[in-house]
């Protein structure tokens, strides 16, 4: 009998590589994890979406393969002053200082957590340098 028709290729043995799903266990174990966020912190993650769908397109700054630091710092603070705006707008009272402080911090984690979704899993699909 002929044995290379009944062997396969190795690259046919496995239907999905290996490291790829590893990549979609560690997004399944984060977007659980952040279905656990308090409710002020899914706010925030739902709104910075919504800003950073403006900026996914092909050749954005998400997709560098090493994003610049003070770029996305800048991104953080835009998102805060947009931020402050829109609750300018609902409230008339302006919020403490002591409130913004904490959430910058909130809003640069928030951010870069929802760019690693982006850049790994979201609607381009495993990113690989």
């Amino acid at each position: 009998m002929d044995y290379q028709h009944r062997i396969l290729p190795f690259y046919m043995s496995y239907s999905t590589p290996y490291f790829m799903r590893e990549e979609d266990s560690v997004l399944r174990d984060l977007e659980y994890l952040q279905q656990m966020y308090p409710a002020q912190a899914k706010q925030l993650q739902k709104r910075i979406a919504e800003i950073l769908d403006k900026m996914d397109y092909e050749g954005s700054m998400l997709y560098d393969e090493y994003p610049d630091k003070w770029q996305l710092y800048r991104l953080s603070e835009n998102i805060v002053t947009i931020l402050k705006q829109e609750e300018e707008e609902q409230d008339c009272e302006p919020a403490a200082p002591e409130k913004w402080e904490w959430i910058k911090d909130m809003v640069q984690i928030v951010m870069y957590y929802e760019i690693y979704r982006r850049r790994h899993g979201g609607r381009r699909g495993f990113l690989k340098f």
